[in-house]
């Protein structure tokens, strides 16, 4: 839109000179009359301008009465209607300005990995490193009353990307906490659909061509365990969106799982969860574990895409209807797994991008332990998950 803008003002500027010109050779005038009409050319200008480009402060009732200058204008504009034409054009093209940005943040979005350091730091593109606060294993505070203090809810269930933002319009407790997000049994089919926009990823003990080792077998795992002993009917989807010509390729991932995704929703309209589990990447000397009755477990991680960025504020062309849905249902997860399984989650982690979050309201992109997590720990995991998802869903 800024460039379109740009445009205009060029081309505005070339007709208001050229009709300086013409007036300049047109009109002759006596000598001591030059500044007179100078003036009278510099108002009719402004007039016009006016009349053309802020029509709704300009309005008036006019005479009848044409001067050849306003006629000169008037026949300029008519004729040569630039500043219009590039106005709406670049109306029509303000979420796309072309298709190298489009694609540089389609393929932002799909390398996006939380780096983390043997520190429990999070490391950034620019290698800084910004600090991730885990959960310990003491209790925390999840009244209402506490929830509502902004920095309260802030400061203990969340991570806000350097690059992104947050405020409390966005993260209100109460209306967060009060969505419902019970499954409506009154409709029959699946409920929940599992899915992998990186399906390659894998753990520090995970068997080379053996798919149930890795984080596509969690997948499976979670699905059987929501299906058998929780009786939510849940379809896994074990599409592969990150290899290219058999290579490991994530910039179009999303892009490319989309289409599957929403086919698979139209041809199960039951569904009502959505979740694309994905494995995190750290540094070697960092192992996100946890004890849960008795049993290493993997720490899991909500990631929330807000589709906004402090740089370019919305990202329209990665709308999400969804976005304050997808806040509710990540965060009475949270507070789920707070109140059962202190330790289990890391913050929930919020980002500029969509990441495929707006194809339902109760969609959860969720980063469960990372390569240096061995594969047992990450079916407890999964067992300690779909008992979380149980009872926000289901209890």
């Amino acid at each position: 839109m800024e460039r379109g803008q740009r445009i205009s003002r060029i081309m505005i500027a070339v007709i208001i000179a050229i009709l300086i010109i013409y007036a300049c050779m047109h009109i002759s005038v006596p000598e001591e009359m030059g500044l007179k009409n100078r003036n009278k050319i510099n108002r009719m200008l402004t007039r016009q301008a006016e009349k053309t480009f802020l029509t709704g402060f300009a309005y008036q009732e006019e005479g009848k009465e044409e001067s050849l200058g306003d006629w000169l204008t008037q026949t300029a504009m008519e004729m040569i209607p630039l500043g219009t034409y590039v106005e709406e054009r670049a109306a029509s093209h303000t979420d796309v300005e072309d298709q190298e940005t489009y694609q540089m943040i389609l393929a932002s979005q799909a390398n996006d990995e939380n780096m983390v350091d043997e520190n429990g730091k999070l490391v950034k593109e620019d290698g800084q490193e910004e600090e991730v606060i885990q959960t310990s294993a003491a209790q925390i505070d999840t009244s209402m009353e506490k929830l509502m203090n902004y920095e309260y809810l802030l400061g203990t269930f969340y991570t806000v990307d350097s690059n992104t933002m947050a405020d409390p319009e966005l993260l209100n407790a109460q209306k967060l906490m009060g969505k419902n997000m019970k499954l409506d049994s009154s409709v029959d089919g699946p409920k929940v659909l599992i899915y992998h926009t990186h399906s390659q990823e894998a753990f520090v003990d995970s068997v080379n061509g053996d798919a149930s080792t890795t984080i596509l077998g969690m997948g499976t795992y979670l699905a059987k365990i929501l299906n058998e002993t929780y009786g939510i009917q849940t379809i896994h989807h074990e599409g592969v969106y990150d290899l290219v010509n058999g290579k490991l390729d994530r910039s179009m991932a999303y892009e490319l799982a989309e289409p599957e995704i929403q086919k698979i929703l139209s041809e199960n309209p039951s569904i009502e969860v959505v979740i694309d589990l994905h494995r995190d990447g750290v540094a070697e000397g960092t192992h996100l574990v946890t004890e849960v009755n008795g049993k290493p477990t993997a720490q899991i991680m909500f990631f929330n895409g807000l589709s906004r960025t402090k740089a370019n504020g919305n990202i329209s062309y990665l709308a999400n209807p969804y976005i304050e849905d997808n806040l509710a249902f990540s965060l009475q997860m949270q507070i789920a797994a707070a109140n059962k399984y202190p330790g289990f989650t890391r913050h929930i982690y919020l980002r500029g991008y969509r990441y495929n979050m707006h194809v339902k309201p109760k969609t959860l992109l969720i980063e469960a332990g990372a390569q240096t997590n061995t594969v047992e720990e990450m079916q407890n995991a999964m067992e300690v998950l779909a008992d979380t998802l149980h009872t926000v869903l289901a209890e």
